[in-house]
């Protein structure tokens, strides 16, 4: 079984659906945000402060290129995609699945912006930061899941039903 990498904006349920997936489908879980804070004992917000965008990037980068995941769900931070060698990584033995949710409902979700530890600049807007990041969402998705008018189960078992399809297409 190849891992499954979860990949979208904060926001997109990727770290709330990744758990119950793995339950599901009896795989380890791991959440990359977590991980960096647990490598620099702080939270996102406050490595993004002290180190700044550019080196935060470098940071997510690095961590999940020195992770091996094997029969994980993998939760990303948002900005993973920024990383094109930690995509790699993941997208080796893995499948991608971006968690398509449309700026105007992250807004909604998002209620700690500014202390949630996001890779943005001052001054970006939920929107601009979606616009900027689409096309490397879409780049490196295997499976698109639109989650926005669907529960959390409802989104697992969409998932899943594009898991398997993809893994006995490639088969």
């Amino acid at each position: 079984m190849k891992n499954i990498v979860l990949i979208g904006m904060p926001g997109a349920g990727k770290s709330t659906i990744g758990v119950l997936l793995a339950k599901s489908m009896l795989m380890d879980f791991a959440d990359t945000d977590l991980l960096i804070q647990k490598r620099h004992s702080s939270a996102l917000c406050e490595i993004i402060k002290k180190h700044g965008i550019s080196e935060f990037l470098q940071i997510e980068n690095d961590v999940i290129c020195k992770n091996e995941f094997h029969n994980c769900v993998v939760a990303t931070g948002g900005s993973a995609v920024y990383g094109e060698k930690a995509m790699e990584s993941l997208k080796s033995n893995g499948i991608a699945v971006y968690l398509k949710v449309e700026p105007c409902e992250l807004e909604k979700r998002i209620n700690n912006i500014h202390t949630r530890g996001i890779a943005m600049k001052n001054g970006t807007t939920v929107a601009e930061l979606y616009a900027e990041r689409k096309p490397l969402y879409e780049k490196y998705a295997d499976i698109t899941v639109e989650c926005e008018n669907a529960g959390v189960e409802e989104n697992v078992q969409k998932i899943k039903r594009g898991v398997f399809y993809l893994q006995n297409k490639i088969l």
